[in-house]
């Protein structure tokens, strides 16, 4: 059924009932932006100021626009540069009753063994990004003051942050999907949008993602141009770093040792279509390639049909996302000679200077 209603979002379903349904759909997306606009006006009456510098990663859009990688990029950066730094997010789809929550993989009292209890991508982050506390919560603001006060940093990072409408922001940060940058520029449940686009005015910066898949993105900063003159546009690209085995997570192998080859390929991210995209650019043959919802809680059962559908086609590899690594992991124990890999991911950005200089440049006021 979700696959269903985002497929008509996105106007990828034509059946025979779809038009009627469409209709159904937009008459609720004109009571939603009704009622989002009051929200709205009503939360910006009142910004919190946080007590650090705050910088949101987000995007207008469902789906996956790579904001994950981008406060990654972020928070990795600023700590080379000797700021204290914590990431703030939600936790989607999180066990942990205790809210806000706050741990850091690099402090064993803080510990977290299994990404059920916080989410997968703050799991994947805290792991990533050992040094730096990742606090989840749906209040960021509670969540700020525990990053504060239990850590002492000077630099908060809202992940999904653009729809935090009742924060003061240093840097508002935007990731758009160069390939499909608002669908049908409806707002949901008709299309993908979050909120109005007349929204974007608020950002300083726009950041174009995946423009590896697509490079003419002249239109879209025109567009974006005239929603919002005074905001920096900026152009990244989504890289493969490497594969890395399930078994030997630290060893990585050369992004060519499978070029040539058939694989089976499965995630269950925001923009399935881009990873297939990625590793056929690497010149690796997809057999059989499996889709399962954004942040799917995975069954052993799924596990034996990706391993049944490789060995029907005698392949002897399967590869996924990181993010996907972290749901399934404890699932793939009994892959025999079969090899689970997973693609880790990295951001190019193209005038990286000039966004290292906005970055920097926060500190001086």
């Amino acid at each position: 059924m979700r696959e269903y209603l985002y497929n008509l979002a996105t106007d990828k379903e034509r059946g025979f009932i779809a038009p009627a349904i469409k209709s159904f759909l937009f008459v609720l997306s004109i009571i939603y932006g009704f009622f989002l606009r009051v929200i709205i006006f009503l939360r910006r009456r009142r910004l919190y100021r946080l007590g650090a510098k705050v910088i949101s990663a987000g995007n207008i859009t469902l789906g996956g626009t790579g904001k994950t990688v981008l406060v990654e990029y972020i928070a990795r950066y600023l700590e080379e540069k000797g700021h204290r730094v914590a990431v703030l997010t939600r936790g989607y789809k999180k066990k942990v009753t205790k809210s806000p929550f706050g741990f850091a993989q690099g402090k064993p009292s803080h510990q977290v063994t299994k990404y059920e209890e916080v989410g997968d991508e703050a799991y994947m982050l805290a792991k990533k990004l050992p040094a730096i506390p990742v606090v989840v919560g749906a209040d960021r603001v509670k969540t700020a003051k525990k990053a504060i006060q239990d850590y002492s940093v000077d630099t908060l990072i809202l992940d999904d942050g653009f729809q935090q409408w009742h924060i003061r922001k240093d840097l508002e940060i935007v990731a758009i999907d160069a390939q499909n940058p608002f669908g049908n520029k409806r707002l949901i449940p008709r299309g993908i949008l979050r909120e109005p686009l007349g929204g974007l005015g608020r950002a300083d910066i726009f950041m174009l993602t995946k423009t590896n898949f697509n490079s003419d993105t002249e239109a879209l900063k025109v567009f974006l141009k005239s929603l919002n003159p005074a905001a920096g546009i900026l152009e990244s690209r989504h890289e493969p770093e490497g594969f890395f085995d399930f078994n030997h997570p630290q060893e990585s192998i050369d992004l060519d040792a499978l070029r040539g080859k058939s694989v089976v390929l499965f995630c269950g991210i925001g923009d399935p279509d881009s990873f297939a995209a990625l590793i056929s650019s690497l010149g690796i043959n997809i057999s059989a390639f499996r889709k399962f919802p954004d942040h799917y809680n995975y069954t052993m059962r799924d596990i034996d049909n990706l391993i049944k559908t490789a060995k029907e086609k005698n392949i002897d590899t399967i590869i996924t996302t990181e993010k996907d690594m972290v749901r399934v992991f404890g699932l793939c124990s009994h892959s025999g000679a079969l090899r689970f890999l997973f693609l880790r991911i990295k951001l190019k950005i193209k005038d990286e200077p000039e966004f290292h200089n906005r970055l920097l440049g926060l500190y001086s006021r």
